[in-house]
């Protein structure tokens, strides 16, 4: 609001003062850097948000606005509440129709789960888009307390960020020390691809003291012969399956590896799938399927020889 506007209503005692100053606050531009290093500005805080993403639905709940969600795409399933939102397609195809019909001032996008030409489309629509993308595990909470930025919901963002942290920390501290566990995460068996160390889950598995054998390799998500992974010899194989976005086929591609009774993972029974929603939506809930690998870790240990350490 207008500063001089402000000060005459006040003058003529139209307004209570804490209410008018609410209404101020509301109606002051806000602005937030996203995940790509662009600065989204918003005149007020948004009050009609589009998600197009289901990561992208949940770190808006976190951050406070999920009573502004007007849109969302399929697989929005969590929290609850969100599947009760309209839906305005998926990550293959958007609604634009729907989504212009419901005068968005937000739109929340995820830069490579939505194609090029669908987020062409979207920017002709001339409203503001954020893009989300968090990539680390410190990530996370910087993207809720942004996008509380973005809503007006501060204090509920900032909230949620101090939360996530401190049990990341306190994942941290209980396994600080303990003896690292050599793992593989695979991330689909036809073709055989895995995750190097720039990967979020990566940051998953160091936190719980492990060690991603093919960290190293240069690209994002490597493609693998079979025999790189017999030779690694890691002492558990982990995968995510049974997400609501995945096709639950990566525990049958689990089950391939006990044809290598040699390999130290099928040897010690180290085999373990991971709810996908919890491993791969870079939200909140990260920290739950984080909790499950640490605990996958841990359990390798116990099975290790007397005279491994």
């Amino acid at each position: 609001m207008n500063p001089c506007l402000s000060k005459a209503l006040r003058r003529l005692s139209l307004v209570p003062p804490t209410l008018l100053a609410a209404v101020a606050c509301a109606a002051a531009p806000v602005s937030a850097v996203d995940d790509h290093g662009l600065t989204v500005t918003l005149p007020a805080p948004a009050r009609r948000v589009i998600s197009v993403a289901p990561h992208v639905t949940e770190l808006v709940f976190a951050a406070g606005g999920g009573e502004r969600l007007v849109g969302v795409v399929e697989y929005s399933d969590f929290p609850p509440a969100a599947k009760a939102i309209r839906r305005v397609g998926d990550n293959k195809a958007l609604d634009l129709e729907t989504i212009a019909a419901l005068k968005p001032d937000l739109i929340v996008v995820w830069r490579h789960g939505n194609a090029q030409r669908q987020l062409d489309k979207l920017k002709s629509l001339g409203v503001p888009m954020y893009q989300s993308e968090p990539k680390r595990l410190e990530h996370i909470p910087e993207s809720i307390e942004r996008l509380g930025r973005l809503l007006g919901s501060e204090a509920a963002a900032a909230g949620e960020g101090a939360r996530f942290r401190e049990r990341a920390a306190a994942l941290r501290r209980q396994y600080a020390g303990r003896p690292p566990v050599r793992s593989f995460y695979q991330v689909w068996h036809q073709p055989l691809m895995t995750l190097n160390d720039t990967h979020m889950v990566s940051d998953v598995i160091r936190l719980c003291g492990g060690v991603n054998v093919f960290g190293s390799l240069d690209r994002l998500v490597p493609t693998l012969a079979e025999e790189a992974v017999l030779q690694a010899d890691p002492e558990v194989i982990l995968t995510a399956s049974m997400g609501a976005t995945s096709s639950g086929k990566a525990l049958a591609g689990l089950d391939a590896w006990k044809r290598y009774p040699r390999l130290q993972a099928v040897a010690r029974g180290n085999l373990v799938s991971i709810d996908g929603d919890l491993l791969n939506r870079p939200t909140p809930r990260l920290l739950q399927g984080a909790s499950q690998v640490c605990e996958a870790l841990e359990a390798a240990r116990r099975k290790r020889p007397a005279d491994q350490p």
